[in-house]
């Protein structure tokens, strides 16, 4: 674990099997941070996981200006962690918001990318009103978190239907996502909601296409929202696979961790991988 002067931002990374030749970047949710892939790297001991705090969240600094938490500024720092990392090429891994993250990323330097993995994740909106029609209900909710403070945004949050099957997941599991969320800070979530939320990134629909390198897309059968946005990524990506993993909502990794390891670790392995950069 080291913390990276980033673009003048204080940045936290996790890194774990370090001397494992494969690399996988792991990029977190909205209200995660590295711990959200602790059980995943442990699962694959032969791959190296590096994980990153994104801005807003976990121990990374949180900025003062709210153009600072952009989509095109969390590309950028992105870059230079990588770079300082001295990584060339990778599997790179989002889950929801951490997903956009990478598939934004992965359009801005194609030439980074091994393989890309996104576990329910979307390209973003496609219209300007759905842009703005969702940049109006996240700077709302950006509101009330900074004014209601996060205890009470984290018991509305994990009431959303969006999470409704990780209720049934025992009660340790659920005690460890709810302190994840607690060890956030207001102003971090709120400015991450207005600065890089789904209606505040560039729509990336239309890159799709362009895409070469092999992506993978996973979903629970419980999300059907994103299973069928995953559907019609699939359509337009030249290089794609679609993993469904029955009875299972947003967040596989959390909800089944061995069989998401399993579809991570075999993807990893099923053709040509690259040797450590």
């Amino acid at each position: 674990m080291a913390k990276l002067m980033i673009r003048g931002l204080e940045t936290y990374v996790e890194i774990w099997n370090e001397e494992a030749e494969q690399t996988l970047v792991a990029l977190h949710g909205f209200t995660g941070s590295t711990a959200t892939w602790r059980n995943l790297a442990k699962a694959l001991p032969s791959v190296r996981v590096i994980t990153i705090d994104l801005i807003g969240h976990g121990q990374t600094a949180i900025p003062q200006q709210i153009s600072r938490f952009s989509m095109q500024e969390q590309i950028q720092d992105l870059e230079e962690v990588f770079g300082q990392l001295q990584l060339k090429k990778f599997t790179l891994l989002g889950y929801s918001m951490g997903g956009r993250v990478a598939l934004s990323y992965s359009t801005f330097y194609p030439e980074r990318i091994d393989k890309l993995i996104l576990e329910s994740a979307s390209p973003g909106l496609r219209t300007s009103k759905e842009r703005s029609e969702r940049c109006e209900r996240d700077n709302a909710l950006a509101e009330k978190i900074i004014s209601n403070g996060l205890l009470s945004f984290v018991n509305a949050w994990e009431n959303i239907p969006l999470f409704e099957s990780q209720k049934r997941l025992s009660h340790s599991v659920q005690e460890a996502i709810r302190l994840e969320r607690l060890s956030q800070k207001e102003e971090g979530l709120a400015g991450s909601l207005r600065g890089i939320g789904t209606g505040s990134q560039t729509s990336n629909w239309m890159s799709l296409e362009k895409l070469e390198f092999p992506v993978l897309l996973i979903t629970g059968s419980l999300d059907e929202k994103f299973c069928k946005i995953a559907l019609e990524m699939k359509a337009l990506l030249k290089n794609a696979k679609h993993a469904t993993v029955n009875d299972a909502g947003h967040a596989i990794h959390v909800e089944n961790p061995a069989e998401f390891a399993t579809i991570v670790g075999e993807y990893l392995t099923s053709f040509n991988t690259n040797e450590r950069s």
